[in-house]
């Protein structure tokens, strides 16, 4: 393909997945990312700021399509002071840099839920992703939403991983719904390659729906360590955050609600739990309990 993607975020865990995916299937890929010099990219990396419109109008400028994802709060890479507010309007500067460069397609990548906004208090996570969503639509982009589900990398450390336990505030036998970052990339990529399917329309995406002590028990059957479930107190975790606290009692309680099956009939090749820890998740799983 002779048409050029410009992947914003292209150094994190989903822009990372997406490039390597785009190049793969033949695509020129731009990395927009705010220090080139330390990109470490097959990609051609391209100074860009999220705070910065005229940046990011200037690395789109020629490229046909945009991948648009931006880090939630407590996202790796994120300062301590990163907020819903900062998550926002870097989603929105993303679509307003689109709209003046004049791409054909914007892919964003929201989370699974977020169109329940008008029935129930969500997760602010979801609150600010459903916000960017409703700029892009004003704008009239021609665009196509995904809304992925957690991902199974968040099992491949600190977050879940630690003192020999797999350890969430998820409640230990309530069922969760699970994807693989690399699967969302084939997403990406698969309306891209087929704008006249894809623009236009959401979806949410999930790839397995498992509680979190099969989690562990498949993840100590992969890596012959074992590794038992324990869920940390809500109210714990509330002493800490009350965002984070409400965001684990949504999940015990509502959760995603994702059509895993609906998934699979678009992508065949998706991938449930035991498969991404044979491919690639017991590999980073194992490297972390190393470290």
């Amino acid at each position: 393909m002779d048409k050029t993607i410009a992947v914003v975020g292209a150094t994190g865990l989903q822009g990372r997945a997406v490039t390597t995916r785009l190049l793969a299937d033949g695509w020129h890929v731009r990395a927009l990312t705010r220090d080139p010099d330390k990109a470490n990219t097959k990609a051609t990396p391209v100074r860009a700021e999220m705070d910065d419109v005229d940046s990011l109008t200037a690395a789109m400028n020629g490229a046909h399509g945009v991948f648009s994802v931006q880090p939630t709060v407590g996202s790796p890479g994120t300062t301590p002071d990163f907020t819903t507010e900062d998550e926002v309007r870097w989603g929105v500067n993303v679509a307003e840099a689109a709209r003046r460069a004049g791409v054909a397609h914007l892919v964003f990548s929201s989370v699974a839920g977020t169109g329940r906004h008008d029935t129930e208090r969500l997760p602010v996570n979801l609150v600010s992703k459903h916000r960017i969503e409703r700029h892009i639509a004003h704008l009239g982009l021609p665009a196509t939403i995904l809304r992925p589900v957690s991902f199974m990398e968040n099992f491949t450390g600190g977050y879940a991983l630690r003192d020999g336990t797999v350890s969430t505030g998820m409640a230990p036998h309530i069922p969760q719904q699970f994807i693989a970052v690399d699967d969302v990339a084939v997403f990406v990529a698969l309306a891209f390659a087929e704008p006249h399917a894809w623009i236009g329309r959401t979806e949410d995406l999930a790839g397995d729906e498992v509680t979190p002590a099969e989690v562990a028990a498949a993840i100590s059957a992969a890596t012959g360590r074992t590794m038992p479930y324990e869920q940390v107190p809500i109210e714990l975790i509330r002493q800490v955050n009350e965002d984070f606290a409400h965001a684990n009692e949504w999940l015990n309680h509502r959760g995603y609600r994702a059509d895993v099956a609906a998934t699979r009939r678009l992508h065949p090749g998706l991938l449930d739990l035991r498969t991404w820890l044979t491919t690639t998740g017991v590999a980073s799983i194992t490297a972390f309990l190393a470290r």
